[in-house]
């Protein structure tokens, strides 16, 4: 497989805990998540060292805030050197990510409703006349129309975004579990092998390696499932 779909979540409290699962992982994985806690805990060097070792971050920080301090945040990660960065699915929101990253590697990637949420979160939030699946495709065509260029979506939800986004976006799916894997605290999930045959681009994987005996063995069981 010329196409390692897989981004490992590093879920850890701090740069060594990661650095340390970074290493064991060696070339079986050559992208990572670094998402609030590690980024609030050690901030722009772990980005800045993960990627002078040679790998992808994925900066998921859910970004949602006025035009200027966007724009300026998203440059900010740009000049970091990463290649992802996730912002809230809203249309003023995404087209200033994308003027903070205009120039760079870095692409934009937009959040639509949380793969730990069902229908009665959704209605918490007094989303009360959409399923979780049409507020999904709500959300993601107004972020494609605002120029993003990828989704974060759910197992469940890849095969229609897919053909709502089309071929050029990328389709980041966490809430991947293997089969007989423990789903911890998604709600909404697939196998990985079933989201990549929908369309997923990458797969984000969490616990099933970072928790694994060998985490090294583990992500190539899935990368072997996937082949």
């Amino acid at each position: 497989m010329k196409h390692n779909p897989i981004i490992v979540a590093l879920d850890v409290p701090n740069a060594t805990e990661a650095l340390a699962l970074v290493d064991r992982l060696d070339s079986s994985v050559g992208f990572y998540k670094v998402g609030l806690e590690l980024f609030t805990a050690e901030g722009p060097p772990v980005v800045t060292e993960l990627v002078s070792r040679g790998k992808q971050v994925f900066v998921d920080l859910k970004m949602y805030d006025i035009h200027e301090t966007v724009k300026r945040a998203a440059a900010r990660v740009a000049a970091l050197g990463a290649s992802l960065l996730t912002v809230h699915a809203s249309p003023q929101v995404i087209r200033a990510a994308k003027e903070g990253a205009a120039g760079s590697q870095l692409k934009i990637i937009a959040v639509t409703v949380l793969t730990s949420f069902d229908q009665a979160d959704l209605e918490d939030l007094g989303v009360t006349g959409r399923t979780v699946g049409e507020q999904v495709e709500w959300l993601a065509q107004r972020a494609i129309a605002a120029g993003v260029d990828g989704l974060v979506c759910s197992p469940l939800e890849v095969a229609r975004l897919r053909h709502i986004a089309g071929p050029g976006s990328l389709l980041v799916t966490p809430g991947v579990r293997s089969a007989g894997a423990d789903a911890g605290d998604q709600k909404r999930v697939a196998t990985p092998a079933q989201a990549m045959a929908d369309g997923s681009t990458y797969l984000v994987v969490g616990r099933e390696i970072t928790r694994a005996a060998d985490p090294a063995a583990a992500a190539a069981r899935i990368l072997a499932d996937l082949a």
